[in-house]
């Protein structure tokens, strides 16, 4: 996947300046983006500050951790299951 030349929190700054009054062909041409990603950030990041931001990354974080754990758990329950069913 194409990586972003842009960090979320420049991402939410541009949207920012956008809230601020600045037109939309002004905000295209100053900082090189599409109208089509400009629509992907706003309905991502639209009425978020970089506090917020930065919460959302420690909870996709911490939702992996808990995703990863579950999946252990259910692979070590299958090998259980499956133990118990050879040795019946």
């Amino acid at each position: 996947m194409k990586r972003s030349r842009f960090t979320k929190t420049q991402v939410v700054k541009i949207l920012k300046q956008h809230e601020a009054g600045i037109s939309v062909k002004e905000l295209f041409k100053e900082h090189g983006i599409s109208a089509a990603t400009f629509c992907n950030w706003k309905g991502k990041y639209e009425g978020m500050d970089t506090s917020q931001l930065r919460k959302l990354k420690e909870m996709v974080v911490e939702l992996s951790r808990y995703m990863q754990m579950y999946a252990e758990l259910a692979h070590q329950n299958y090998v259980l299951k499956d133990l118990i069913e050879k040795k019946l």
